[in-house]
């Protein structure tokens, strides 16, 4: 008999056709000729979690496109400390999937209050966090009943990137996100069960990578403490060769992610290295790969696929475990309503 597909199951299905759905839509480009009206010295992302995830990707696109520089946004400076940021004139973009979040929806009304242009993207179109914003850009995944996050990741990714594209006129970005929907439906394909293999009995996993994929390390490592109660740490493949190499042992599996840009060598180097030292690494992309891949595609996009066959691995081994990968323990989801 047939287990009935868990809800994260249905709806990494359902990422090529949610990133499929809000390039169609064509908001981001709509939105962007806002910003290319508008002197922004800097910006400003705010989020939490997975959404701080998708804000990290979107900070490497706003730096490398655009030249801006770009700060985190700390909500607790506004809710606890009540110091209002100075940022007359910058870019505030506030991150969401359910645009519900208090400190969330604080910030952002602070930020507008002190003269930022802000900018939502939200999955909410109505929420609290969009109303609070001067624009929005709704990211247009459909509802998700998981709690641990996945097309709304995946989707804010995308939105963040086609923004980008379409403000700093990036044709190839733009070519980049059109065939991202095909390599999405591609990756659902991948097998990384020996990857999933490598978690077990690991007292604790590291992901690493650089630049683009930065936002992506961090959101695998974070599904991995929520969806498998693993203690796991993401961090940039330049940081993990100082201090927490020293962590790094035997019984802690790496994952590498390397795209196909300026800071591939550096990921590359790193892999061969640990190897040499007998750790267990497990590399996407590249000379060193040894998971299935699709292939180098847009260095910006390939870590969004990258996203795919690592959800269907921690699923299947959270399953596998005994463990409902649509509750974890102690943890609630604000349901999406579109």
């Amino acid at each position: 008999m047939t287990a009935t597909p868990t809800f994260m199951a249905r709806e990494i299905a359902e990422i090529p056709r949610a990133g499929e759905r809000l390039l169609a839509a064509g908001d981001a480009a709509r939105l962007a000729e806002v910003l290319k009206s508008r002197e922004i010295p800097f910006a400003v992302i705010c989020g939490r979690g997975s959404s701080g995830h998708a804000g990290v990707a979107l900070r490497y696109l706003i730096e490398t496109r655009l030249g801006l520089p770009v700060s985190a946004s700390a909500p607790s400076v506004v809710t606890g400390y009540a110091r209002p940021p100075l940022v007359a004139g910058a870019l505030f973009v506030v991150v969401s999937q359910s645009g519900r979040s208090p400190d969330l929806v604080a910030a952002t009304e602070a930020a507008r209050a002190g003269g930022a242009l802000t900018l939502a993207l939200v999955n909410d179109p109505d929420s609290p966090a969009a109303r609070a914003s001067d624009l929005v850009l709704p990211i247009l995944a459909g509802p998700e009943k998981a709690v641990a996050a996945t097309k709304t990741v995946t989707n804010s990714m995308i939105a963040g990137a086609a923004l980008v594209a379409a403000w700093a006129g990036d044709r190839d970005l733009a070519a980049g996100l059109a065939a991202l929907p095909g390599r999405l439906d591609a990756a659902l394909a991948l097998d990384w069960s020996d990857w999933g293999a490598d978690l077990d009995g690991a007292p604790a996993a590291f992901v690493t990578g650089r630049g683009h994929g930065l936002g992506t390390v961090r959101e695998i490592a974070l599904k991995l403490a929520e969806t498998l109660r693993l203690p796991a740490l993401g961090y940039s493949a330049a940081e993990l060769r100082h201090g927490p190499r020293a962590s790094v042992s035997a019984s802690t599996p790496v994952l590498a992610l390397r795209q196909a840009d300026e800071l591939a060598e550096g990921i590359d180097a790193l892999v061969r290295d640990l190897r040499r030292d007998g750790l267990r690494v497990r590399a996407c992309g590249g000379p060193a790969g040894t998971l299935p891949w699709l292939g180098d595609g847009h260095p910006a996009c390939d870590p969004i696929a990258m996203l795919v066959p690592a959800y269907r691995a921690i699923e299947a081994q959270a399953r596998r475990r005994g463990l409902d990968p649509d509750a974890p323990v102690g943890l609630t989801k604000v349901t999406e309503t579109l």
